[in-house]
């Protein structure tokens, strides 16, 4: 979520995408503000250099999961071991990919080579691939390979769309890409907030994911209890509520203290992260996966916690919602975050393709929540196209479902392991039902996306 340190990588190639102005796009003014930053991860200490949610980089070609063992002592996924892990392949046999959905995915700067790198990653592993629609936002800078706040951003762009595309194959995917980097607090939020209620207001998209956020601690006047400075950016949010539209970001990579890899604003007590703790916006936490070849899970997921720590806790801006009434024994009267969780360790990463470093050409493997985001955002366009409307605001399916038998319901409970984070604040345990280390768990595909296409929002 937050910005990670310059990863050493930059970019090249051919630009795979058409990059339209916002203007062009849905023919109304873009705005001049700035934007907020990728998707964080906590440093990683066993291999050298590398540092974000970026663990091997310019791989020629993905390895096995005994030749990451051997090389790297992690774990490296494909999408066709998380299409196996997630249990969406009986969905994709009855026609189920997305198709007729869009997902947007908000980045600053984006990459020159988006598309091309989709197509690569498509055709190594025998997806079909799609057209990413670039839609520039404000005043947006030429991609400068030698600035790593670009290609940062670059490489959190690629992660993004490739794993929104590996879950829903056939769902159309618009790039929104903005001009200025964040830096904690208010900068660079108002123009992503701008760029996305003008789509919404404009029809486009059905799902919304973000994989940036800001410490709910930074923004002004919060030492001070006033929170307008949070109130005042809530108003795309409040759009996508009217129109239908989910929204999800990711809920941060420094677990209970929103830590950030470079030792900077490591809080002694818990803290939060906006817009993960909104509460009209699904917070999507992290899991770790332990799959064999095939995909198959050799035990039950467990809590993120490796080379970062998935974020989760008690808002101190949001009042418990409505639709977390049942689980207020947990919450207590505050918003909890994550509301439910996907795929983010770093041991057991994703095998990503980018090129736009021509130093580093090859596939990378990252971790991170802003992994886990992209890969709900598929989940959600699934369930868009099943039940023929999107499924809008989901907490309150979310929650009713948590409720019911997983045989049913496709939500499958996470009880293994916590998101302690790096100073030693206490975090949050995973147990029986929901907690803040994984909200109500993960999913089983062709059990939730039919339940959720069913008990969601209705135009």
């Amino acid at each position: 979520m937050r910005r990670p340190r310059p990863r050493p990588r930059a970019a090249a190639a051919a630009v795979g995408a058409t990059a339209l102005t916002a203007a062009a796009f849905i023919a109304v003014p873009s705005t001049g503000a700035a934007t907020a930053a990728p998707g964080r991860a906590a440093p990683v200490k066993a291999v050298p250099a590398v540092t974000g949610h970026q663990l091997v980089k310019g791989a020629s070609s993905p390895l096995t999961i005994a030749q990451c063992q051997a090389k790297w002592g992690i774990n490296c996924y494909t999408p066709l071991q998380y299409r196996q892990a997630y249990d969406l392949k009986p969905l994709y046999r009855a026609g189920v990919t997305g198709k007729g959905r869009t997902i947007v995915i908000v980045d600053s700067f984006g990459s020159p080579t988006v598309q091309h790198d989709l197509d690569v990653y498509s055709a190594q592993f025998g997806i079909p691939s799609t057209h990413v629609q670039v839609v520039k936002w404000g005043d947006v800078p030429p991609f400068d390979p030698k600035n790593p706040d670009h290609t940062g951003w670059a490489g959190e762009t690629t992660l993004d769309v490739e794993m929104a595309h590996a879950v829903a194959p056939d769902a159309h995917i618009v790039l929104v890409e903005t001009g200025v980097a964040e830096t904690e607090g208010v900068t660079g939020l108002p123009e992503m907030m701008d760029a996305e209620k003008a789509l919404i207001d404009h029809g486009v998209g059905d799902v919304i994911t973000q994989s940036f956020g800001a410490t709910e601690n930074t923004f002004p006047g919060f030492d001070k209890g006033d929170f307008s400075s949070i109130q005042n950016l809530r108003y795309a949010f409040q759009d996508a509520e009217r129109h239908g539209v989910t929204v999800l970001a990711s809920s941060g990579d420094g677990g209970a203290t929103d830590a950030v890899e470079d030792g900077s604003h490591n809080y002694p007590y818990p803290v939060n992260s906006w817009p993960s703790a909104d509460p009209l916006v699904t917070s999507i936490g992290g899991t770790q996966l332990h799959l064999d070849d095939a995909g198959n899970r050799v035990k039950p997921d467990s809590v993120y916690n490796d080379y970062g720590a998935g974020g989760g806790g008690q808002s101190h801006v949001f009042a418990r919602p409505r639709y977390q009434n049942s689980v207020k024994s947990v919450v207590g009267d505050r918003r909890g975050t994550p509301d439910i969780s996907m795929a983010a360790a770093v041991d057991g990463g994703a095998w990503v393709y980018s090129s736009y470093d021509p130093t580093a050409v090859g596939w990378d493997v990252y971790g991170g929540t802003s992994e886990a985001s992209p890969l709900f955002s598929g989940i959600v366009a699934l369930a868009d196209q099943l039940g023929g409307h999107r499924v809008g605001d989901i907490h309150q399916a979310l929650y009713a479902l948590e409720k019911g038998s997983p045989k049913f319901t496709g939500i499958v409970d996470v009880n293994d392991g916590t998101n302690n984070s790096y100073d030693g604040v206490t975090g949050y345990t995973a147990v029986n039902g929901y907690d803040m280390a994984t909200g109500v768990g993960t999913v089983d595909a062709a059990r939730f996306v039919p339940a959720l296409a069913v008990t969601s929002w209705r135009p």
